[in-house]
């Protein structure tokens, strides 16, 4: 918003945002409850997910420094997803009021908010093709180049985000148990390796041909 927006704009901005601090495992908000604004990211990652069954989730995506989540409220009384903190952060709110009179003000801003809601849309559209096309290996292999892709690497080489087995299930639309065993068979086919809850790709191109057998 502050790359984009007019610089006449910034005082109102500054005038209306307000910066908070979250801890991991916090909840910013839940599927069902009422759309009050919109969060950009200053610090921290977070997943935004969706309910899938009576006891699963269904991680959507994953919001990083820069990003922004909420915004799948626009439109509508009560947000679609919720979004939870995997790491201590910071975010920004924008009050919902407010956030739609900047897009009338801000062509430049409404635009990059147009392409970014176009690119989200083709990942989603690619990841219920997957679901529904794509074998649970593939799936689960996707799933890591995605986080590789968004998060980097580190110094030593490992995926720059630590997810929970659980999480990167619910990323890959697999259970626990599949996750457990393809990563398993990975390290043994030499395409992942593991230490501790880090993962690192050591052949990415095996590892990416998982993802085509089917496509």
């Amino acid at each position: 918003m502050c790359q984009t927006c007019l610089k006449e704009w910034h005082p109102a901005i500054a005038a209306n945002k307000k910066n908070f601090k979250v801890k991991k495992g916090e909840v910013i908000f839940n599927e069902g409850d009422p759309v009050k604004g919109i969060y950009f990211v200053y610090e921290g990652n977070f997943k935004v997910h969706k309910r899938w069954g009576p006891e699963k989730e269904l991680i959507i995506r994953f919001a990083s420094k820069g990003s922004l989540f909420g915004h799948r409220g626009l439109g509508n009384n009560i947000y679609p997803i919720s979004a939870t903190a995997l790491s201590d952060g910071i975010v920004c709110y924008i009050e919902l009021d407010f956030f739609e009179t900047t897009l009338k003000v801000n062509p430049a801003f409404t635009y990059t908010l147009m392409m970014f809601f176009a690119g989200e849309l083709q990942e989603s559209e690619k990841k219920m093709r997957n679901m529904a096309h794509m074998p649970v290996k593939g799936r689960i292999a996707q799933a890591l180049i995605t986080l590789q892709d968004q998060f980097g690497t580190r110094k030593e080489g490992a995926i720059g985000i630590v997810l929970s087995r659980q999480d990167l299930a619910s990323f890959a639309g697999a259970t626990y148990e599949t996750v457990f065993r393809v990563i398993n068979d990975l390290i043994k086919e030499g395409i992942v390796a593991i230490k501790g809850k880090e993962i690192n790709i050591t052949d990415y191109e095996k590892l990416h041909s998982l993802t085509q057998d089917s496509l």
